[in-house]
């Protein structure tokens, strides 16, 4: 058997050494996509909540992912079912389109933007995007458009999206 004598340790530190910076620059693994949690989705639908109690509103709120699945759903009291229903219609217009509803409904009345089917022309749905990426859409409805739309608005303030 054979010793490692200092003539023959040397090399292979300094070997050990140079090979120790080449792994330090293998690039980072990418950081995770842009997402809404839960806590975030139930913040926003309070503060929203909040913004159509002191207007004397009665809505419904809907947040989805990327894909327009469901995060957080609350319905107030006294809130018909139709609602749910223009509530969904408006996540998914935002989704599809690309844009908030009023937008979609502006575009689809300009001419520059195909119908899609089961869409709404109602504000009140706007997207939410983090880092410029899609993550989600919001919506609210049972009471005009505008009015959803600024309890939208007020719930994405809360976890700092702008519209």
């Amino acid at each position: 058997m054979r010793l490692l004598t200092p003539s023959l340790v040397a090399p292979l530190l300094l070997a050990l050494s140079l090979a120790a910076p080449a792994q330090a620059q293998q690039p980072s693994p990418p950081a995770p996509a842009a997402r809404l949690t839960l806590d975030e989705a139930k913040r926003a639908v309070d503060a929203a909540e909040v913004e159509a109690v002191k207007n004397g509103w009665k809505l419904v709120f809907l947040i989805t992912d990327a894909q327009n699945t469901p995060i957080y759903l609350r319905r107030m009291d006294g809130v018909p079912t139709r609602n749910y229903e223009i509530a969904v219609a408006k996540t998914l217009t935002s989704i599809t389109s690309g844009m908030h509803t009023a937008g979609y409904a502006a575009a689809l009345k300009a001419g520059t933007i195909q119908p899609i089917e089961g869409a709404v022309t109602y504000d009140g749905g706007l997207l939410l995007r983090r880092d410029g990426q899609v993550i989600g859409a919001f919506s609210a409805s049972g009471a005009r458009g505008v009015e959803d739309a600024q309890a939208v608005k007020a719930g994405m303030a809360v976890i700092r999206i702008a519209p």
